[in-house]
């Protein structure tokens, strides 16, 4: 496959064939070699070619293969004769990131460390299956999946601060629950709060690094303070939406025009188009009802262990979704569908959807390094807008598949390492533990370097992990 070098860290492949669009790969020369070793680019060439696709078809620094469209890639779609696809999605629907803040110092969680694991452990369920404490009837789960972070808050589970910190506010719009099948329902009504297994975590973790002082001041972050972070999305209901969709637009379209059948699609303005879109945004909103669920557990939690104990949302964001938004395209205003698959919205200053908080310096992006690595806080900029429709990475992103990593070295080395670097992780399955370990990953600062110097996210603050909960 063609590949070419445009300039620092900007790769593209070429218009050819039935590409519509070229491909746009932002990484380094290192990153790109890796991307070679399975089928990104090539993901990323088979995504140029989807009708209505706009400017380009991209794929970031964290980029690996993924069901259809690479994990960190990005697409937007005019919403006359573009399309919209799961795959462009992902399974985990909204599996995304919250970020907490705290007026706990370093000093504290080291005093308790091993009551923190055991005791954040004992109150967050996670690990495959596992269910949740919060049961609600059928009705009340109706009205999870239309408010979504805003309904939990409304049962008394966290303040209205922790919403108006969201992507969307926690409640993304057009979520319509005749669309969620029965099953979706049923896998996901019992889930609510709880981790899931995989890459989910809820991390503690200390503010190693200051790189901006004074957008630091205003996310509210400063060196030594305690951090906390949870990734999780929206288990069984997501992973059944996507798998009702996809069979249904497999039924009513057939693959005869795709470059690849996992990139099976519908037109947005069709009738199953929209009614994706619903069931989607519904899956949204359970995930970001779960990590609100969670973060109220957080705090009782650490409430009980630290009776003096504060804790607030800096920003929680959305990881795989598709969504409309006004960008610009050859210098007019365009209403046009992002899909962000394994990607972050990067947003610069003065976006009405950024928290007033936050709107004159541009919303935060939370990247969570692997297990036992650094993680890092950006902030998103105007020069992502322009070159990546407002998008940037949302992770270290795989090298090695989990059978690959969990040959590698067994769970009890895995812990045993971790504890020499002086962090504390507890999982519900140490095959777990060497299937997520760091060495699994990409490095999450070389990703992170990549993201900075070409201006899709200025660095903030680096974090580093004291306590990891794992599925």
């Amino acid at each position: 496959m063609q590949i070419k070098k445009i300039s620092k860290d900007i790769y593209e492949i070429p218009k050819e064939g039935k590409m519509n669009v070229p491909g746009k790969i932002f990484a380094s020369e290192k990153l790109v070699e890796k991307m070679k070793e399975d089928n990104t680019l090539q993901q990323v060439k088979n995504i140029a070619m989807l009708p209505g696709i706009i400017k380009n078809s991209i794929a970031v620094a964290d980029a690996h293969q993924g069901y259809g469209f690479s994990i960190g890639g990005i697409a937007a779609f005019d919403i006359d004769k573009g399309i919209i696809s799961p795959g462009g999605v992902g399974y985990d629907i909204n599996c995304g990131i919250r970020l907490l803040k705290t007026n706990l110092t370093k000093k504290d969680i080291l005093k308790k460390q091993k009551q923190v694991v055991e005791g954040l452990y004992r109150k967050i369920p996670s690990g495959v299956g596992r269910g949740s404490e919060f049961q609600i009837n059928i009705k009340e789960f109706d009205k999870v999946l239309e408010k979504g972070a805003k309904y939990i808050v409304e049962k008394g589970y966290g303040v209205k601060e922790d919403y108006l910190h969201t992507e969307e506010e926690g409640c993304m719009k057009g979520a319509n629950t005749t669309k969620v099948s029965k099953k979706a329902i049923k896998r996901g009504i019992g889930q609510l709060g709880t981790l899931g297994a995989g890459n989910h975590f809820l991390e503690v973790q200390y503010v190693d690094e200051i790189f901006d002082e004074k957008v630091a001041k205003i996310f509210g972050l400063e060196k030594g303070q305690i951090t906390i972070m949870i990734h999780c999305g929206s288990r069984g209901l997501g992973h059944q939406v996507a798998s009702d969709y996809i069979k249904k637009m497999e039924d009513e379209y057939g693959f005869k025009d795709l470059p690849d059948r996992e990139l099976i699609n519908a037109p947005i303005k069709s009738k199953l188009g929209k009614d994706y879109s619903s069931a989607m945004a519904c899956a949204v909103n359970f995930a970001f009802a779960n990590r609100q669920l969670i973060n109220h557990w957080v705090r009782e939690e650490m409430k009980y262990l630290f009776p003096n104990s504060k804790i607030d949302v800096v920003y929680d964001v959305a990881h795989n979704i598709a969504k409309c938004e006004e960008h610009e395209i050859n210098g007019k205003k365009k209403t046009v569908c992002i899909h962000r698959k394994g990607a972050t919205r990067s947003f610069g200053p003065g976006r009405k959807e950024i928290p007033e908080v936050y709107r004159k310096i541009g919303q935060p992006v939370i990247i969570p390094g692997s297990m036992g690595t650094s993680s890092y806080v950006l902030v998103g900029t105007k020069k992502a807008e322009e070159i990546s429709f407002g998008s940037t990475v949302h992770g270290a992103g795989r090298v090695m598949s989990r059978h690959e990593a969990s040959k590698k070295k067994k769970g009890e080395e895995v812990k045993l390492e971790l504890a020499k670097k002086g962090i504390e992780v507890k999982s519900g399955s140490l095959k777990g533990l060497s299937e997520e370990a760091p060495y699994a990953y990409k490095d999450v600062d070389e990703v992170i370097k990549v993201v900075n110097e070409l201006g899709i996210g200025k660095l903030v603050a680096k974090v580093k992990p004291l306590v990891v909960i794992k599925g």
